[in-house]
């Protein structure tokens, strides 16, 4: 599973909380472009991921999709801002511990440290959550925000999860780079202590480009600062609202020179015209799956000049026209 793909198990538990909260799920993935029988990862992109989350998400009114306790949408805002306000992870675990105790709905989250290692334990006894789905997302939230705040990646030494492995059980490696331990008797995650005094480096202008950027942070396959790409493709990402950043204006952000960051793109087999292609790319086939707009108008939207063009561009990533990604009835050309 590459970065631009999600595996058809996501899709399928987002679709049985669809349909456990009664809701349409039919015209919630025509909404969304995926094909009712995505069981395979290439046809299904991590944009498209994306938009069924928010559905669900604004549909059921909870950032844990009614899984639990009412966890009201801007819950998970309100939180963010408490903790980019400190001085390093330590302090910013103990506000997000803090809001666990403080606000409705919000699971008990217990900060540990004991040797060289420092703990993370979530207390997900009260969701109603047969797919470990709500749990997951919180497990890969908080994972995410504590290399996300630090800018740095927080490998994890281990990975405890409450439940047995399930069928997709290969998967959790690639999201948190570490194989989990089934069948433990809480949700815990831990990493070196030492990470623990690592500044928190983000301001309010990071945190709303943060914020903009969900449920992406949750369904990426990698973790903050895991890779070059990685942080790259964060920050191309919001070229698809109308700036695409330049190289002097990428390696600037990451504090390297433009000529050091194509070299550690390089090592990695890729590069940043290669990462702004696979965005159109995957931006244009969600826009072809949910048919609200044209070809032109979608070439238009993402830069392009002619449609002719678009097409062009389009058949080279993917090997087919862009009728080919079109449902049956659609009109657009």
């Amino acid at each position: 599973m590459n970065s631009s793909t999600q595996p058809g198990d996501v899709v399928r538990r987002l679709v049985r909380v669809g349909e456990r909260q009664g809701l349409d799920v039919a015209s919630l993935l025509r909404r969304t472009g995926i094909p009712a029988e995505a069981t395979r990862c290439e046809d299904v992109t991590l944009t498209q991921v994306a938009e069924l989350t928010q559905e669900l998400w604004i549909l059921t009114g909870d950032e844990l999709f009614g899984l639990g306790p009412p966890v009201p949408l801007g819950t998970f805002r309100l939180v963010m801002r408490s903790v980019i306000h400190v001085p390093d992870l330590e302090a910013a675990l103990r506000r997000l511990a803090e809001a666990g105790q403080a606000l409705p709905g919000m699971p008990r989250l217990r900060v540990s440290a004991d040797g060289e290692r420092a703990g993370i334990e979530l207390d997900v006894g009260e969701l109603d959550d047969p797919d470990h789905l709500a749990a997951e997302l919180l497990a890969a939230l908080v994972h995410r925000v504590a290399s996300w705040l630090t800018g740095r990646r927080v490998g994890l030494r281990e990975l405890r999860l409450p439940w047995p492995a399930p069928p997709y059980a290969a998967d959790y490696e690639t999201v948190f780079g570490r194989h989990p331990v089934f069948g433990a008797d809480r949700l815990a995650l831990s990493f070196d202590r030492d990470l623990l005094t690592a500044p928190v480096i983000r301001d309010e202008e990071d945190l709303a480009d943060f914020l903009g950027d969900q449920p992406h942070v949750w369904l990426a396959t990698r973790d903050y600062g895991s890779s070059t790409a990685d942080r790259v493709r964060g920050i191309l990402e919001h070229g698809l609202r109308g700036h695409w950043p330049a190289p002097g204006e990428l390696s600037a952000r990451l504090n390297v020179s433009t000529q050091h960051l194509r070299r550690l793109l390089r090592a990695e087999h890729t590069s940043i015209g290669q990462i702004k292609e696979d965005l159109l790319r995957d931006a244009a086939i969600a826009s072809l799956r949910r048919g609200d707009e044209s070809v032109e108008e979608l070439a238009r939207r993402l830069g392009f000049s002619e449609a002719s063009a678009f097409r062009r561009a389009f058949r080279r990533w993917t090997g087919h026209p862009p009728s080919a990604y079109r449902a049956p009835d659609e009109s657009f050309t």
